[in-house]
């Protein structure tokens, strides 16, 4: 066997630069049988590395880096946390075929990563860990950075990345990545078992050599399987379908991740079932077809959950219905629901307990659609006129609160419907304005991006995707700082869309530092900054659950001076290489967006928003608990509405 020496850290490049990826050839019919003339188009599965160097991982994985740029190409980031929500948007954009790498030295550098990694687990995305360790061999212990477990000397800061990973190990020899690697592969690439691998390389480790063998290296090319149904699960969907007068699809993000657009339009088409969509499935189908209902769940609109509260039969689609979705399981309430769960993982696909479609969602949609397709089964009529009357109801709800404000506009009154919706008669600029500039100025090449706050529950009410890709929320951990790293991940993943970051002034004060990052790589973003003075979205939860204002709005935190903290954020963006601007208006929002598509760096827009303003159309009941004993009135009283709120959970 012919073999070839080389250091553990570059034979772990090498290997990773020997990966491809087959992606299927788009199709639009219903079947996923390719053309066998057509040989899938073959791209490099990791698209490159992000590298913040330290003593850890510098000498070796960094001097391996930088002998095989062409083949793997190594970026620079600024923050590690920020570096691998990067890559983690990277590959969600690319629908989890595509991946990035993340290398950090040991110590705060490696542990600065673990929040992007519970994020991707969460999220199911694959993202390739490699934050450098301790000496194997420990002979200089204590080294700088190191954490010592008193009671156990094989742990490390690295091993916080356990729990919030689908496959960890520590490297201690080198050629313990030749079984090691593989199999961290085969977790990236696997439907099921998808999420963050972390490879913890001891820095003695990466320099040892080892006479590796010469195939291990060879061009490998992969493919994303697609698992089948069972026949008997399959059989009962679709019983249970056909005895159903008021269905309802939900599509989460899996249609996204197995490309099951036509497949699941074709079954809702043909069988006029309504769609409502997650914040990982908006966008799997354009929000002018007349199936969509919009979104659902806490942040819903109120045609998604009006339906939802009479839906006999749902059909869940790639989604594992966290509570938002479902309004803390109480917005499915049909005295003969029945939920079924049509997704790739059993883990998720049992959850509340549901009737189980373990499999693929292309597949298991095609298949539901040859069984029912010569059936005689349609929805009642009712059930179909009831889902046009709400959806139009809300279409009307949500121009009123998209328009620009009164003063701006050249009517002579705003309607009643205007103000109902937004809640109070504020004066302020509310985000769902500024959501109605920046889609006025969208078009098809447009991508948002945002993350944590209250934008997600507005956008995902109120923003109007057209098609797969445009929309891209990070709302599965929540996860504040994600949204301009995020922005640069999709960026990179695709140069030539106008990639439009909506960020609140809380999580841009947290995580900014990949906007100098996006001027340095020549990537260049949109970014909207909505500054509430502090968190709005927080302070309205905390008044609602009947507390004061208190340490969320800067007005109500604790300071030194008498005027509240005021942050000039369009300033700091230019001091980061950007080119930035405040607006005062929605009007000249409008302008700043039209000059920020001409300029050809990162683009980055203030404009202060009123924190007491949502939108109250739609939405649905969230249990966050609220204490049972306290001394303030309002508290009793949102205590009490929310016993009676909890009586509508199933135990």
């Amino acid at each position: 066997m012919k073999t070839i020496r080389l250091t553990m850290a570059q034979a772990l490049v090498n290997y990773l630069a020997a990966q491809f990826i087959e992606i299927e050839a788009e199709t639009n019919s219903a079947t996923t049988t390719l053309n066998k003339e057509t040989k899938p188009e073959s791209t490099p599965l990791f698209a490159g590395v992000f590298a913040i160097f330290g003593h850890g991982n510098v000498s070796g994985l960094g001097e391996a880096l930088y002998h095989s740029q062409a083949q793997l190409p190594t970026f620079r980031a600024h923050n590690e946390q920020s570096m691998a929500h990067a890559a983690i948007a990277f590959a969600k954009a690319h629908r989890r075929r595509r991946m990035m790498a993340c290398t950090t030295s040991i110590g705060p550098g490696a542990t600065n990563m673990v929040t992007a990694a519970a994020l991707a687990h969460v999220n199911r995305l694959p993202v390739l860990l490699l934050p450098g360790d301790t000496f194997a061999s420990r002979v200089p212990d204590p080294v700088l950075q190191q954490v010592e477990y008193f009671t156990d000397p094989t742990i490390t800061a690295n091993d916080c990345f356990r729990p919030v990973s689908r496959y960890f190990d520590r490297i201690t020899r080198p050629e313990q990545l030749i079984n090691s690697l593989p199999t961290a592969l085969s977790v990236l690439l696997d439907p099921v078992n998808c999420g963050p691998v972390t490879l913890a390389l001891p820095q003695d480790v990466q320099t040892m050599s080892y006479d590796y063998p010469e195939y291990w290296f060879t061009p490998q090319w992969h493919s994303i399987y697609r698992p089948q149904p069972d026949v008997r699960q399959l059989q009962e969907t679709v019983a249970l379908l056909q005895q159903s007068q008021c269905p309802l699809l939900v599509m989460g993000g899996g249609v996204h991740y197995s490309e099951a657009f036509t497949a699941l339009l074709n079954l809702a088409e043909r069988f006029r079932i309504p769609i409502v969509e997650t914040q990982a499935g908006k966008g799997a189908v354009s929000w002018e077809h007349p199936c969509n209902m919009g979104s659902i769940g806490v942040t819903g609109t109120s045609a998604a959950n009006a339906l939802a509260t009479q839906a006999d039969v749902v059909l869940a689609v790639g989604t594992r219905l966290q509570d938002f979705t479902t309004g803390s399981r109480t917005l499915f309430n049909h005295p003969d629901f029945k939920l079924i769960q049509l997704n790739v993982n059993g883990f998720d696909a049992h959850k509340h307990q549901a009737i189980p479609l373990i499999c693929d969602a292309r597949v298991g949609l095609e298949q539901l659609f040859s069984a029912l397709q010569h059936s005689t089964w349609q929805p009642s009529a009712e059930w179909i006129a009831q889902a046009q009357h709400h959806r139009q109801q809300w279409f009307t709800q949500a121009d009123q609160v998209l328009a620009a404000p009164f003063a701006e506009r050249t009517e002579s009154t705003i309607s009643q419907l205007a103000q109902q919706a937004l809640g109070q008669n504020h004066t302020g600029i509310s985000d769902a304005q500024v959501i109605g500039a920046v889609q006025r100025w969208a078009d098809e090449h447009t991508v948002v991006v945002g993350a944590a706050g209250g934008l997600p529950g507005e956008l995902h009410k109120l923003w109007r995707a057209s098609q797969p890709g445009s929309y891209h929320l990070e709302y599965g951990y929540s996860c504040m700082g994600y949204e301009i790293a995020g922005g640069l991940g999709v960026k990179l993943a695709d140069p030539q869309k106008d990639v439009l970051v909506m960020v609140g002034d809380g999580s841009y004060l947290m995580l900014n530092s990949e906007i100098a990052t996006s001027v340095m790589m020549g990537m260049k973003l949109i970014i909207v900054v909505l500054d509430n003075q502090g968190f709005g979205c927080i302070n309205r939860l905390q008044q609602h659950c009947g507390s004061a204002p208190f340490n969320n709005l800067l007005v109500d935190c604790y300071r030194s001076e008498d005027e509240a903290l005021q942050v000039n954020f369009a300033a700091h963006a230019r001091s980061l290489g950007a080119d930035a601007e405040h607006v005062s208006s929605i009007q000249s929002l409008e302008q700043a967006l039209t000059r920020a598509k001409a300029a050809i760096r990162t683009y980055v827009i203030t404009i202060n928003t009123d924190s007491r303003q949502s939108t109250e159309a739609g939405g649905f009941w969230w249990d966050v608990a609220v204490p049972e004993v306290s001394e303030r009135d309002q508290i009793n009283k949102a205590r009490t509405a929310y016993e009676h709120a909890k009586r509508q959970q199933p135990y």
